[in-house]
């Protein structure tokens, strides 16, 4: 694989990783409630996540799984599911309006775990995230040619690209804090962002 092959696939990657998904919503609605330090969390949950997810596609553990019927069910209804509820909780904060500005307290401060433990279920549960390794991967491989590091090369960078845009969300997030810690505001987002994450989780089921 030659530099020029790879630096197409990594920017054509990260353009892919800046449109908005169900892993960026949830660094979002972390990032809205537990300000960057709250969404670094997520954000490095969702990327715990990929690295496992780019891990078993590029070792072809994630073919086993997509063709194994009842196990891809399962991941697919219980990845909709938990966006689902991530998506409701957002709604039910927008509709309260109770807001205390985007200041972390000790309390959010100690949520670490559970706000990358969002991060990481909302990826590790879907599967289009690993139909995704098992589209690109072939096309830039070469049988009998590339070998499993370049597999795992390939599979990383797509992770990688995902947390850089999870990254560069957070810092749009810091930069606008004081807009964001106005009342309407922040309702808007966590109403645009709770109807985001349902409408992905409803997706899921219906694709």
């Amino acid at each position: 694989m030659t530099w020029g092959v790879y630096s197409g696939f990594a920017l054509m990657m990260l353009a892919l990783a800046l449109v908005p998904g169900p892993d960026n919503m949830v660094v979002l609605k972390n990032a809205l409630s537990g300000g960057v330090r709250g969404g670094g969390w997520a954000c490095f949950g969702v990327g715990a996540a990929n690295l496992a997810q780019a891990t078993a596609a590029a070792l072809g553990l994630g073919a086993v799984i997509m063709n194994s019927r009842p196990v891809f069910e399962a991941v697919k209804w219980a990845g909709a599911a938990y966006l689902c509820y991530l998506g409701v909780r957002a709604l039910i904060g927008a509709f309260r309006g109770d807001y205390d500005g985007l200041a972390e307290t000790a309390a959010a401060r100690r949520s670490g775990f559970r706000r990358w433990r969002e991060g990481f279920l909302s990826n590790v549960t879907n599967p289009k995230v690993l139909v995704l390794y098992l589209s690109v991967l072939p096309q830039f491989l070469t049988p009998g040619v590339t070998g499993t590091g370049d597999a795992l090369l390939l599979a990383y960078t797509i992770a990688a690209a995902g947390t850089l845009a999870q990254l560069l969300l957070l810092f749009f997030v810091h930069r606008v804090r004081t807009w964001l810690e106005r009342r309407k505001v922040r309702r808007a987002l966590d109403g645009v962002t709770g109807t985001a994450l349902v409408g992905f989780g409803a997706a899921l089921v219906l694709e």
